[in-house]
């Protein structure tokens, strides 16, 4: 019997939501095995000066829980 996880990051970049969801999942793998899958919740963005500064993804990220 497989039993999954899933948790919930906010990933940051400066360059796009892409870079942020990779870095949500980086972050992720370097604690926790058997990452399967990746669900982008939402993306939201910080503003200065009427540019994007900061880029934020919010995702739920699936892994095989070991016995």
């Amino acid at each position: 019997m497989v039993v999954v996880k899933i948790i919930e990051l906010v990933g940051v970049s400066e360059k796009s939501w892409h870079d942020a969801v990779d870095n949500a999942i980086q972050e992720a793998a370097r604690t926790v095995k058997n990452l399967r899958g990746v669900h982008v919740k939402k993306c939201t963005g910080k503003i200065k000066e009427n540019k994007i500064i900061e880029y934020r993804a919010t995702v739920k990220i699936s892994f095989v829980v070991e016995r």
